[in-house]
């Protein structure tokens, strides 16, 4: 039952940050420098004043920032995002096509990220002042430094240009028809740079982060009180310094959740990853508000939604974090 009101109440505050940041992103976009008719007239041959103000009008974009603030939210009511100023077709359709993608490659370097970090912050942490210890820090320090795109055009020449292993972009081999398993591993072959380059930094991160908490839970006296009790060494290391230094990862993952989608817009323009970040890119510069707003949702409930799983995780971890009002 607390469990249940705590999530009701974390609901509520998660559609109030939710509504204040489609303000925010309403009126910012709209402030920005541009206007989508005078790039629709302009690609239609059409320069003329009269031919922008019927596009403006078509789209409302000649009312008051205010109204088209109401009637905008309004729609999201019904989750009407509106037509595309581009592509002339409903936003919805637009967003459900490009989400799977975008789920797949965040979800898959989101787990890559923290399963891989968690078991070298561990490695590192058991075996603190060694050569391997010294090995993962330093190889931490440059995967935390080097940006996505630069790493992501690395392996790109790497293992597509010179070894011809790794596919160098798109989600599925063009004109393939595969089915089936052929289609998953096709599309696994596929997701492995992208998901690998998204969750290198992420990885770099949870590493030190876990390490840290490790080394610092080990000099506590419950530890040390349960190895003089002779307990194993694996279950001190399960059931003791993990459980109680992944709390600060928990912490790290629900902070991080907005930059992993925010890199995969870096990420899916340089694998071409048909995914809702590279569409907001191209959003972006063609003006196309709705579109650009609409990511701009689904992204913020991601986020919000990524730190509601956190707190929950939090009482799962550990029993004595009682969940807050």
């Amino acid at each position: 039952m607390e469990r249940f009101i705590f999530f009701a109440r974390r609901c509520v505050k998660a559609a109030l940050v939710i509504l204040f940041v489609i303000a925010i992103n309403f009126a910012l976009i709209r402030a920005a420098p541009g206007d989508p008719a005078t790039i629709l007239a302009g690609e239609a041959g059409a320069v003329d004043a009269g031919f922008v103000e019927r596009v403006r009008k078509d789209y409302g974009l000649d009312r008051p920032l205010p109204v088209q603030l109401l009637t905008y939210m309004k729609q999201l009511l019904s989750f009407d995002f509106g037509n595309s100023y581009r592509e002339n077709r409903p936003v919805k359709e637009i967003i459900l096509e490009k989400l799977p993608a975008t789920l797949l490659l965040t979800l898959s370097a989101f787990v890559f990220s923290i399963a891989v970090g968690i078991g070298l912050g561990i490695a590192a942490a058991r075996r603190a002042g060694s050569a391997l210890d010294a090995l993962i820090t330093a190889g931490s320090l440059v995967f935390f430094a080097m940006p996505l795109f630069w790493f992501g055009l690395l392996a790109i020449v790497l293992f597509s240009v010179k070894l011809g292993w790794l596919p160098p972009y798109g989600m599925s081999t063009v004109g393939a028809d595969l089915a089936g398993w052929r289609a998953w591993l096709d599309t696994g072959r596929h997701l492995l740079m992208p998901a690998v380059t998204l969750g290198l930094f992420y990885v770099a991160v949870y590493t030190r982060v876990t390490r840290a908490a490790a080394i610092e839970v080990m000099d506590q006296d419950f530890v040390k009180t349960a190895r003089a009790k002779g307990v194993p060494e694996g279950r001190i290391w399960r059931r003791h310094i993990l459980r109680n230094a992944i709390l600060p990862v928990i912490t790290f993952v629900s902070l991080q959740a907005g930059h992993i989608l925010g890199g995969s817009v870096l990420v899916e323009t340089v694998f071409a990853w048909p995914g809702i970040g590279r569409l907001a890119f191209d959003a972006l510069f063609q003006r196309d508000y709705n579109l650009l707003l609409a990511v701009f949702f689904v992204s913020s409930v991601m986020v919000v939604v990524f730190n509601l799983v956190a707190d929950l995780l939090y009482s799962l971890a550990d029993p004595r974090i009682e969940l807050q009002k």
